[in-house]
């Protein structure tokens, strides 16, 4: 996916357009399309980045990795904000776990669940948001305000159809994983149940007469 989004730059210069690609799950940065040919101004790994949606603005996401790398993006409306969320969601999914999770299974499905927790966050966020903005549209003091109940539920649509793949997702690794655990604390089945209960009967009889033989020979 590629396109124009609008990145912060600093207190000085605000907000500028800039052409961004998403490829390969990394999100590259140019001055204008023209000058995709000299080469990224930078770039960010979706994979390992947390990606979030503004809590008031509907075109804004971001893009962090924590200590590293930030990118603050405003999208040119909320339904090409919707594009590249579900399109960075896909890149980061498509990453699959590290090296390290791929040489240790239990550990990748671990970091695949932990992956589609942080889709299913961030699709909850936006659903919030959309929900609000639905209930403001319809609520408006003057009456419904049409259009803008119209762009809002176009978009509450295909964010619940993501939000519900990707928990159904979440739910088969989750299933997957805990198959192929053994049950804690497993009975040992290689002795009959009834043999240990009647070994556990023979040691407290032998016991008790134990008892009984050192209670008669202390007294005589």
């Amino acid at each position: 996916m590629e396109g124009i989004l609008h990145k912060w730059t600093n207190y000085w210069n605000g907000w500028q357009p800039r052409w961004f690609i998403l490829e390969d799950g990394v999100l590259s940065y140019y001055q204008s399309r023209e000058d995709v040919s000299k080469g990224c101004k930078g770039s960010i790994k979706v994979s390992v980045s947390d990606i979030s949606v503004h809590p008031t603005d509907a075109t804004r996401l971001d893009l962090t990795i924590p200590y590293e790398q930030h990118y603050y993006l405003r999208a040119g409306s909320p339904a090409e904000r919707q594009q590249w969320l579900i399109a960075l969601g896909c890149a980061k999914q498509a990453a699959g776990p590290t090296r390290a999770g791929r040489d240790a299974p239990a550990e990748g499905a671990t970091d695949s669940v932990r992956t589609k927790q942080s889709e299913l966050r961030l699709y909850c966020d936006l659903l919030m948001q959309q929900a609000h903005q639905v209930k403001t549209a319809a609520g408006h003091a003057d009456g419904p305000q049409l259009e803008e109940l119209e762009e809002a539920t176009s978009l509450l649509g295909p964010t619940c159809d993501t939000f519900i793949r990707t928990l159904d997702e979440c739910m088969a690794l989750v299933a997957r994983a805990s198959a192929g655990s053994p049950p804690p604390h497993a009975p040992d089945r290689s002795v009959p149940l009834h043999a240990v209960h009647q070994g556990k009967r023979e040691k407290r009889m032998s016991t008790s007469s134990n008892d009984y033989s050192r209670t008669n020979s202390g007294g005589s």
